[in-house]
């Protein structure tokens, strides 16, 4: 294979590639993520892409003393990097996520890494669910209808 060929011909290759950029996640946050996480379509929740990334809770412990409830970070980094920059370029851009940010810090009072936090597992179960699907990111689903 060629050194020299773009990012975008590579990608065209992979089946759950333009599902991913439908979300708006730039070229090289989709091929960041795909190289690390594998094939989405095998996963059957996004749980299990946030297990991967080493973005699931567990209790640290110790002998001396009870531990605390808090991220694993036993598994993959880069996956967990490219997930976290993922989100935080959604909550910039996107229609969906940057609203979601919003209510997130203003009404139900987080610090916004926790909201940070709250929608990179979202866009985990987004992604695998479309995956799994076929179905391009939609952004009016899932919203109340308009009364």
């Amino acid at each position: 294979m060629e050194a020299d060929v773009p990012l975008e011909a590579l990608l065209e290759d992979i089946l759950c590639a333009p599902l991913l950029r439908s979300v708006g996640i730039p070229t090289s946050e989709t091929a960041a993520i795909l190289a690390f996480a594998g094939d989405l379509r095998r996963l059957t929740h996004g749980d299990q892409l946030l297990r991967k990334a080493g973005l699931n809770l567990a209790e640290r412990t110790s002998g001396k003393y009870k531990g605390h409830i808090k991220l694993a970070k036993r598994e993959n980094a880069l996956l967990r990097k490219h997930l976290f920059f993922t989100a935080l370029h959604l909550i910039g851009t996107s229609p969906v996520f940057s609203p979601g940010h919003e209510r997130n810090v203003t009404v139900k009072r987080m610090t916004p890494m926790q909201s940070v936090m709250k929608l990179t597992r979202k866009l985990a179960r987004v992604l695998v669910a479309m995956a799994r699907t076929g179905q391009p990111f939609q952004c009016d689903r899932g919203k109340p209808p308009a009364a």
